[in-house]
């Protein structure tokens, strides 16, 4: 068994804010050490602004919890120096498949184009996640990056003012108070800093619970993503199977509503369930035992002043679908470069109301994903049954009836279509994956690909199309990455980002979504377009 999550990776260690006369005042505090909080601390640190983590832990999440990251917030991970570890050592999966009663009824792949440098999905206990993120932050610290991480330092009461926010933190050594000119609160689902406030999530929470229940075992299942609906070993329930590393195996399984959470969680108990599902004959140990109820909810706002709300702290969705930590990164990666500017003074306060616009959008388009996979795999009425088993039996023998089975719409990266920062799309018959608003999809390079090239700056891609080296507007560089189809022997860049023209223009934002796009460069027009994408216009 793995014992990583118990070796205190950020010990406690006393700060001289502890022993100041009157508080300290940092530029930003960030509530909650777990993989939302790290990657926000972590973005702002690679920008130059001063950071402080508060967890009430000194060491990482005790068993897998999220173990399904998706090729996007990959991506991210791999501008904030974490995407490698997690790759190389995460289980890469491209297959899932569907099972009714107990045979299979199709499969599908989540990456069937070529031409990117992320795998569709990785599997990965959270453990390790935090172990790479914690192992960045410390890369930071000795390459002179203003971070800190402060473990066992409890945040027990907040105070909001017009230009800071006060925080009473309690210690081993007692408590201590702390200021803060903006707070992020990533501080999970039961977020006390939500609390502090008086706020509240609104949504629904489903009439079911799962088991999920972490499994050391040697097993011959291929790498792929399995999910039954109706299993001879759990009867009108349904199961999940991924596989992670270490020969460790997540499985989920449906156990309805009225149930004794703790005594479903009792291993004399829960062993005879796997033991239905694998056989007598298959050894495994029990690494790690949750259950889970279905909620589908946010808070109205994510911003509240000097205080924003980002990952599980601002929204919950069910966890088929992998759309927890998935999007939590997204809301960072919204996030940090906005504040960044708004603390330059290169940009309007108002610009972090964008971060609540876009990403809510996003919170939105999660929970309806997930609310109707939970209806789809917990239907609530026998019509709703015998509707769900008949769309499952068609999809066995015909490819129309594949896309209404939902066992979890899988993370895709957020469009922000309809958002204020989007300039007018003017590249007529232009990919509609490469619109304003649209996080940039890869392309192959040569030997490179596009999206390490972008990098966490506002870019000018110029695809065949002429542009100065860079601008600047208000403060704000833009900076070039000349391309031309000629060199791309695959194609993939006129596909994603042509279409059917011959040249064209892109204003990227800092987190690679598509903030303009022209067939050529106006130089008045992508002025324009920047200061709309940095909430001037």
């Amino acid at each position: 068994m793995n014992k990583i999550f118990e070796i205190p990776l950020y010990a406690y260690e006393r700060s001289p804010d502890q022993d100041a006369q009157t508080p300290v005042r940092r530029k930003v505090v960030i509530i909650g050490a777990g993989p939302i909080g790290l990657g926000a601390a972590i973005d702002l640190a690679q920008q130059g602004v001063e950071v402080v983590i508060l967890d009430d832990n000194d060491k990482v999440s005790f068993g897998s919890r999220a173990v399904c990251y998706a090729k996007r917030p990959l991506e991210i991970l791999d501008r904030l120096g974490c995407g490698q570890p997690m790759v190389d050592k995460g289980v890469e999966w491209n297959i899932g498949k569907v099972f009714f009663d107990d045979r299979q009824v199709y499969d599908f792949n989540l990456l069937p184009e070529d031409g990117h440098q992320r795998p569709a999905f990785i599997n990965l206990q959270q453990y390790y996640f935090e172990e790479y993120m914690v192992n960045r932050v410390r890369e930071l610290q000795a390459a002179g990056a203003p971070i800190e991480i402060r473990g066992r330092n409890k945040v027990e009461a907040i105070g909001t003012h017009d230009d800071h926010v006060t925080l009473e933190v309690d210690t081993p050594e007692g408590a201590y108070t702390l200021e803060a000119e903006w707070l992020i609160a990533c501080d999970g689902a039961n977020s006390p800093a939500r609390r502090m406030l008086g706020l509240d999530f609104v949504g629904r929470v489903f009439e079911d619970n799962f088991l999920i229940a972490d499994v050391i075992m040697e097993a011959e299942f291929p790498t792929e993503r399995w999910f039954w609906f109706d299993p001879p070993f759990n009867k009108g329930q349904s199961a999940l199977l991924h596989k992670q590393p270490d020969n460790v195996w997540r499985i989920d399984l449906q156990l309805g509503w009225d149930i004794d959470k703790e005594r479903e969680k009792r291993p004399e108990n829960v062993i005879p369930r796997l033991k239905q599902m694998l056989g007598d004959d298959v050894e495994f140990e029990l690494e790690w035992v949750s259950i889970y109820t279905f909620q589908c909810r946010r808070m109205e706002q994510f911003r509240h002043g000097r205080v924003l709300f980002a990952g599980d702290a601002a929204h919950q969705v069910s966890p088929f679908g992998a759309r927890g930590a998935n999007s939590g990164l997204q809301d960072t990666d919204n996030l940090c470069w906005k504040l960044k500017l708004v603390m330059d003074g290169k940009a309007p306060e108002s610009l972090l109301d964008s971060y609540d616009m876009e990403r809510i959008h996003g919170a939105d388009e999660n929970i309806l994903n997930s609310s109707r996979s939970t209806d789809f795999i917990t239907p609530k009425s026998d019509m709703s049954r015998i509707l769900r088993d008949a769309v499952l039996d068609l999809s066995e023998h015909y490819s129309f009836a594949r896309p209404l089975v939902n066992s979890g719409r899988l993370s895709v990266p957020c469009t922000y279509d309809g958002s204020p920062l989007n300039s007018a799309d003017a590249l007529l018959d232009g990919p509609a994956r490469t619109r304003p608003g649209s996080p940039c999809p890869d392309a192959p390079l040569g030997d490179d690909f596009l999206l390490p090239k972008l990098g966490d700056k506002f870019i000018l891609l110029t695809i065949d199309a002429d542009a100065p080296d860079s601008f600047e507007e208000d403060g704000v560089e833009v900076t070039r990455l000349a391309l031309s189809v000629k060199d791309d022997a695959s194609l993939e860049l006129k596909r994603r980002y042509l279409g059917e023209n011959d040249s064209a223009v892109y204003l990227i934002r800092p987190d690679q979504h598509v903030a303009a796009r022209r067939a050529s460069f106006d130089e008045a027009q992508f002025r324009t377009a920047l200061r709309r994408a940095t909430g001037k216009e």
